[in-house]
């Protein structure tokens, strides 16, 4: 009897004990948090950018993710993602709120579509599912994408990316990848109060406002952007954070030269996107034959100052873009094909670097590539390359459309991985130093500067590759990237937005494209072959495990109290 209460007493004051160290464990909890990532690839770890950018909202970020419902694994994995990135942000701020919504639970036919426009009005773009459903198939629509809400504005986010030549899954795995960015970089598009001013630059030939307008129209979302005319005025960069040299075909002054040099050596980053040949297909649609030259733009000696070279030459390359070609006649109707026009090569990117990780191809016209050269103290990475197949051929070049029709002798092809883009990232040594009088070196308005602090750059060997096309009967600008002949999308707006983000973005928020999550892939032919093992092996297993250790318990405990 004294046993049993003596047992009863410890009971009591174990229950006790263990109930005030659940209430201290959670009083310790509200002022020590701590969240501990297990994964090998740091999956759910945030960078201390996106942590910044969270943490100095002023206001609630409402999120409406409308990627809910019934639909295949990889989807859930995806919403499960965006989920978890959620709740780690909202774990590191309240003001971030968000709900997941199904725009198909409407069983009204009618409303559900009334939903998928307004949807679509609002910039997300649907997906239609295939899904097998007893012997049959049907289709499905879902919209993998989420509106996000900041003192009264609004902004679009596709979840899913797409990638030509991947698997629905790599795209899945890309899309994971890319959450925390794309989230952190629309929170930043809504939050930022004031924009960094950008300019493209005018008075050399460059691209006008109607061929860089959906490059613009998409910049204008992050940057103010401006055309500004140098004109060899000391001030026209004022205020100005960076600027984009768009395809010039005329010489650059001195003067103008020398106030972008300044520029640079006072910060200033520079997206240069230059086509040292020209060549224009247009006078291919009358002629059959056109002749592309070396163009005159005086920035040779000053790029290769800065540790870069532009070469006189066209690339040709064998993973190209393809434009129709007339192969005959029924009648008068004359019949067209599509052939890989090899000076469009398609840039396929392999880095893995936060501009390019990732990226879809490139569709590029007409492009050339480029060199480093020794300039200390700068570090040039490699942002894209040709493909395998790649041939190069120096200015003057003879252009003929009738190469169309000759099969291309794979062994001159034999340049391969051209680079045709480079970042350079440092301290650049002024393009004048040494070269001008005592007078303007000591001028007290020029402030002349020989080093430059700490600064970016960009160089692409085309200008083409920011042009969008224009529909000639009515003005319409169709999409930077869009291939009218294929109706293909091409990365090139991404690049470019990724680029002039990553120059401007002194946050580091663009670091998190760089996150690389492996694909972890089941082997489809053992899952065959070894399913009803496997299936056995998750649910009979664990019954008979607990049934054993049950039996054993059973055991000790009778043997203890018999």
């Amino acid at each position: 009897m004294t046993t049993k209460k003596t047992n009863k007493k410890r009971d009591l004051i174990q229950l006790l004990a263990s109930v005030l160290i659940i209430i201290l464990i959670n009083i310790i909890g509200n002022f020590a948090f701590k969240r501990i990532d297990l994964t090998s690839e740091k999956r759910f770890t945030l960078t201390s950018a996106t942590k910044e950018l969270v943490k100095n909202l002023d206001d609630v970020v409402y999120v409406k993710v409308y990627l809910e419902g019934d639909f295949p694994a990889g989807f859930k994995r995806l919403r499960n993602s965006t989920k978890e990135i959620l709740d780690e942000l909202r774990a590191i701020s309240p003001d971030i709120e968000y709900e997941f919504i199904n725009p198909s639970s409407d069983p009204d036919e009618k409303k559900r579509h009334e939903i998928y426009q307004q949807l679509t009005k609002q910039g997300l773009q649907y997906t239609n599912l295939e899904v097998k459903e007893g012997d049959g198939k049907s289709e499905k629509i879902i919209f993998p994408g989420a509106i996000f809400s900041y003192r009264g504005k609004e902004a679009p986010l596709q979840l899913l990316k797409s990638q030509m030549g991947a698997s629905p899954e790599q795209m899945l795995n890309i899309s994971e990848q890319q959450l925390e960015y794309e989230i952190a970089n629309t929170i930043k598009k809504l939050s930022d109060e004031s924009k960094p001013s950008i300019a493209f630059i005018e008075g050399h030939g460059e691209l006008d406002e109607t061929e860089v307008k959906d490059a613009t129209r998409a910049l204008s979302e992050y940057y103010d952007v401006k055309r500004i005319k140098i004109a060899e005025k000391l001030n026209s960069l004022k205020g100005i954070s960076a600027i984009i040299i768009a395809n010039p075909d005329s010489a650059f002054s001195e003067k103008d030269k020398f106030i972008i040099d300044q520029f640079i050596m006072r910060g200033g980053k520079v997206l240069w996107l230059i086509n040292p040949v020209d060549a224009i297909m247009d006078s291919l649609s009358t002629n059959k034959m056109t002749f592309a030259i070396a163009k005159e733009l005086n920035l040779d000696d000053q790029l290769f100052r800065y540790g870069i070279r532009i070469n006189n030459n066209l690339v040709q390359d064998l993973q190209a873009a393809p434009i129709p070609v007339v192969t005959g006649y029924i009648g008068n109707q004359p019949q067209q094909k599509l052939f890989p026009w090899f000076y469009f090569p398609l840039l396929m990117p392999q880095s893995n670097h936060p501009i390019v990780n990732n990226l879809n191809a490139l569709r590029v016209e007409f492009i050339s590539s480029i060199d480093t050269v020794s300039a200390p103290g700068i570090k040039k990475t490699p942002l894209l390359h040709t493909s395998k197949y790649t041939k190069l051929l120096n200015a003057p070049v003879r252009i003929s459309i009738n190469s169309l029709r000759e099969e291309p002798k794979a062994e001159q092809f034999n340049k391969s991985f051209q680079p045709v883009s480079y970042l350079l990232e440092g301290e650049f040594e002024s393009a004048f130093t040494n070269r001008i009088t005592p007078e303007v070196m000591e001028s007290e308005d020029i402030k002349f500067k020989d080093k430059s602090q700490p600064t970016k750059m960009i160089v692409v060997g085309s200008g083409n590759i920011i042009k969008n096309s224009i529909q000639k009967s009515t003005g319409n600008v169709y999409p930077l990237g869009y291939d009218r002949f294929t109706g293909e999308i091409y990365s090139n707006k991404t690049f470019i937005l990724n680029a002039m983000n990553y120059l401007c973005d002194d946050s580091g928020i663009i670091g998190a494209r760089s996150k690389e999550f492996k694909l972890r892939l089941l082997d489809s032919e053992r899952i065959k072959v070894e399913r009803t093992f496997w299936q056995l092996l998750n649910t009979v297993l664990p019954v008979i495990i607990v049934l054993f250790a049950g039996i054993i318990l059973f055991y000790i405990r009778k043997r203890k109290y018999s």
